[in-house]
């Protein structure tokens, strides 16, 4: 079923997740028993990152040096197989700009066709390291709503979701410009947007207040993940490029070494802001698992 299919039915809110897919050498198995927890709470559909591929060069006898491919995680095609297999739900596997030319893209989105996977994610994806700004391979895409583009050439066999900042993406200049952008990917084909985790929610309302007044009108999805360490007050703002407010930032420094209490501090704000966000009439909430289940299952458990 398709994701805007789920959409358009209305009724009460549900979670749908995100998982990154294993290093290689997890088996089946294990992946599906990272997953199961979850299925307690019926979400209907569940992400599938997308990594660029990786190269590394090695030194030859004779002294030159040759460039090998290095994919060190399974592929998305293959998570999104087991775990429609296994549990019978949608999965969304990401389609990113990075690393693939047109003609590779559009391959795979005929190996999904073959697989009767209807959903997919279109992304731009990130720079590689070293880049100042994104660069796409020759005869690749450079923007996410020309990737959208392209996908809705297959007509209506995909749903296509895209991705939205609540606090702008680091690289457009300011808010005005990013809703200008997500409303091309909007007007190109993309079904509904899911947003960058946010952990402040008047930052959401009023993203979608200017995304209603620009005239996007598909559904824009909330995405949340909880805090689980001291740590990441200072790693996610750097990665992601967004605020954390100061009242969680307090709680989780006031937490210390204790890994326990930080780690309940964080997945008791993210159950506030959930429940806020169900209160406020949300669709659906997604929720970014960061191959975690712990948390995540406590806040499903106290939202749904």
């Amino acid at each position: 079923m398709k994701i805007s299919e789920i959409l358009s039915e209305g009724g009460k809110a549900f979670p749908s997740l995100e998982i990154v897919p294993p290093l290689k050498g997890m088996t089946k198995a294990e992946l599906l028993d990272s997953i199961r927890p979850f299925m307690e709470f019926s979400p209907r559909y569940i992400n599938v990152t997308r990594h660029r591929d990786e190269y590394e060069y090695r030194e030859q006898p004779d002294g030159t040096y040759s460039r090998h491919l290095v994919r060190r995680r399974v592929s998305e095609v293959a998570v999104c197989g087991a775990i429609m297999s296994e549990f019978g739900i949608e999965t969304v596997p990401h389609i990113i700009c990075g690393g693939s030319d047109a003609d590779e893209i559009e391959s795979l989105l005929h190996d999904l066709r073959f697989m009767e996977i209807s959903n997919v994610m279109a992304l731009r994806g990130d720079s590689t390291v070293g880049e100042k700004r994104f660069t796409p391979v020759p005869g690749g895409y450079r923007y996410a709503s020309e990737l959208v583009e392209a996908i809705r050439r297959f007509g209506d066999m995909f749903s296509i979701g895209v991705g939205g900042y609540p606090e702008k993406h680091f690289e457009a200049p300011n808010m005005e410009t990013d809703i200008a952008n997500l409303k091309k990917k909007v007007d190109a084909g993309a079904d509904y947007v899911i947003t960058q985790m946010f952990f402040d929610n008047r930052v959401f309302y009023d993203f979608t207040e200017k995304c209603r007044a620009a005239g996007i009108t598909v559904p824009i999805i909330p995405g949340l993940k909880p805090l689980s360490s001291v740590k990441q007050i200072g790693t996610l703002p750097e990665a992601f490029s967004l605020d954390i407010p100061m009242e969680l930032v307090s709680a989780m420094r006031e937490a210390g070494d204790d890994k326990e209490k930080a780690y309940r501090t964080g997945t008791e704000w993210c159950i506030m802001q959930c429940r806020d966000l169900l209160r406020h009439g949300v669709p659906a909430v997604h929720f970014y698992t960061m191959g975690r289940s712990r948390n995540i299952v406590e806040i499903l458990r106290e939202c749904f």
